[in-house]
């Protein structure tokens, strides 16, 4: 009897089962010729006799978590990861093995299952099946969440990425093998495992009938019909406009407690994402009030569209999900089950009186961005830098090492805004090992080869204002080629570089002086310096083109993290050569300016120079063809 399931674990699929680790030492043994003696029975029971003693056993049609192995392992082994890889190299049907076959197989034998891709889609599973593998109470349980709604983002089989998963809330989920449900993958802990597989496939389904069958398809699941009356954001509009025409300069306190109320009011009708909106406008309104850094006009008028394009997007009938306009889903936490993180390097804020770290981790095994927020108070008129917070500990090991760092958690709980949290405690712990090639080994979905398809995908998406508020939407590792210039601009104090990837393209790597990460320049200069492979950063369309913020730098030398780096800023950077004006540039840049203004000021106090900043920037878009832009 042929195993097709096991033909097709791709080496990524056996990662994501149990560990690369494990993958790379088993296949290191069989490369010694250490392979096991390999026998199917006639019901697909595979058996794996090894020459040190272990018998590792593969029932049929359950998976590797159903396998057994004879050694010490109370999990999945290097011996059943051997079987599968041996199994593999055997070919679909093993002779009876002799002392020649055992001590080295045919590696030839049989096609690498990573080369074979099926179109198939996790839809074609009914309950029956659902319920066989994963049991009547996770339908049950799942039944609940289908009556409430629920948001899904599905990626369907590619060649670049063959296994199609679907992003719920709070994990992920992935379908190893085709037409297997005993191969699913999901970052849930155990728990909730099943009930997030049973949600994934209905999702599929969904999709299917509606005839969603693009390679990247967001769609809202079960749920009541969308109220045909409005969006639900009516009062928050109401709030936007009277702050629209009184400004920022003339908004008091009673305005951001109204909007702090509306916030509360949209949290409890679960429209999560514009609640969010009013409260950083209130938090931009307290900033104005006292003076502090964290106002920024351009942010306040984004925030005040933003709360329009919602409205707009949820009322349109060819719009967006609701749930991914609106945010309707629950904002609940997910515990995950024993998980991997690599460590994408840490972004350092604050105000005067508290600093704010953020480190980014990515999941592989789910395909996306996690962050970690932490903050402290500052002592006093204390400086507390990025460096000084270097060795500040979390969850019993120091910012730093959590920042450059693998990090192996039984703790950590996920959010459905993909923030993450390391419980300390006694039951499961946090360790933290040196990161390795784990940067290399990261899934297409995290790492970026080519620039050029990347930004393609980005452009495929609807505009930001209506997206979902997830955090680390676009932080990838992007692979780099070559830097072709870096230089400084002293007036804006922001350090640039040109970078391209293998097939030429180029990107714009950017990262601007921040005073809580006074060496953050230098030691970003001198990575770039010292022949970079990646670099870790937000990435985003800026102007039309990319644009790469960085957060860690890998370099022959290790790992570099800019905001923690020491130093004050006195280093000597070399100036910018300048670049050729860009009329499309300048022109959004005016028109941009003119509109926070107009904002700041409220459009029943604007001046006579803003009346005319603003004819400017009308003139000028119309005069390279943006003319709805300009009217």
């Amino acid at each position: 009897m042929t195993r097709a399931d096991l033909l097709a674990l791709t080496p990524d699929a056996l990662a994501a089962l149990a560990n690369r680790g494990l993958v790379k030492r088993a296949a290191k043994d069989l490369d010694a010729g250490n392979a096991p003696e390999v026998a199917v029975a006639g019901d697909g029971a595979l058996t794996a006799t090894f020459a040190d003693g272990p018998v590792a056993t593969l029932p049929p049609a359950v998976g590797l978590e159903a396998a057994a192995c004879t050694c010490a392992a109370t999990s999945t082994c290097r011996h059943i990861i051997g079987a599968v890889l041996a199994y593999q190299r055997q070919g679909d049907a093993p002779a009876e093995p002799s002392a020649a076959s055992s001590a080295e197989p045919a590696k030839d034998a049989a096609p690498e299952p990573a080369e074979a891709f099926v179109d198939w889609s996790p839809g074609v599973f009914g309950d029956d099946a659902l319920a066989r593998v994963f049991g009547e109470r996770a339908l049950t349980a799942a039944r609940r969440t289908l009556r409430a709604g629920y948001a899904a983002r599905l990626r369907r089989p590619t060649g670049a990425d063959p296994v199609p998963s679907a992003d719920l809330p709070t994990c992920t989920v992935r379908f190893l093998v085709p037409d297997e449900l005993g191969y699913v993958h999901t970052d849930a802990a155990a728990t909730t495992r099943a009930e997030m597989a049973v949600l994934a496939v209905w999702a599929f389904r969904a999709a299917d009938e509606r005839g969603l069958t693009g390679p990247d398809v967001r769609l809202d699941v079960g749920g009541a019909v969308a109220p045909a009356a409005g969006s639900g954001l009516e009062s928050a509009v109401e709030l936007a406009v009277r702050l629209l025409l009184d400004g920022a300069m003339h908004a008091g306190p009673v305005q951001a407690t109204a909007l702090r109320r509306a916030a509360r009011d949209l949290t409890a009708r679960d429209l999560h994402w514009p609640a969010a909106a009013l409260q950083e406008i209130a938090g931009q309104l307290d900033g104005y009030a006292h003076r502090d850094a964290a106002y920024d006009p351009e942010r306040f008028a984004a925030l005040l569209a933003e709360v329009h394009a919602r409205h707009r997007a949820a009322v349109h009938e060819d719009g967006s999900p609701r749930s991914q306009v609106l945010g309707t889903d629950e904002a609940a936490e997910t515990p995950l089950r024993r998980v991997r993180l690599a460590a994408l390097g840490c972004r350092v804020g604050g105000t005067a009186g508290r600093r704010t770290a953020e480190v980014f981790l990515a999941h592989p095994g789910a395909g996306v961005t996690l962050v970690l927020p932490r903050d402290w108070e500052v002592p006093g008129d204390a400086a507390l830098t990025g460096h000084d917070l270097a060795g500040r500990r979390i969850s019993g090991t120091t910012l730093r090492a959590l920042a450059t760092g693998n990090v192996v958690s039984e703790t950590a709980v996920r959010s459905a805004g993909r923030t993450v949290r390391l419980p300390v405690g006694r039951v499961g712990r946090t360790t933290v090992s040196p990161l390795g090639s784990a940067w290399a080994d990261l899934p297409a979905t995290l790492l970026v080869r080519d620039l050029a398809a990347f930004d393609a995908r980005i452009a495929a998406l609807p505009p930001r204002p209506i997206r979902p508020r997830v955090a680390a939407e676009f932080v990838r590792v992007v692979e780099i080629a070559e830097v072709r210039s870096v230089g400084y601009h002293p007036g804006a104090q922001r350090l640039e570089a040109e970078v391209a990837d293998r097939s030429g393209t180029t990107a714009t790597l950017s990262a601007t002086h921040a005073p809580y990460s006074p060496g953050a320049l230098d030691a970003l200069a001198a990575a770039l310096e010292d022949g970079p492979r990646f670099v870790s950063a937000e990435v985003r369309r800026a102007r039309g083109r990319l644009l790469l913020e960085p957060l860690a730098v890998l370099t022959a030398s290790g790992v570099v993290v800019p905001d923690l780096a020491p130093g004050d800023g006195a280093t000597a950077l070399a100036a910018h050569a300048g670049e050729r004006p860009d009329p499309l540039t300048a022109a959004l840049d005016e028109a941009l300016a003119a509109c926070a203004d107009a904002a700041h000021r409220g459009l029943l106090h604007v001046t006579p120079g803003t009346v005319a900043a603003v004819e400017r920037a009308a003139a000028g878009l119309a005069g390279i063809g943006l003319r709805a832009a300009a009217a």
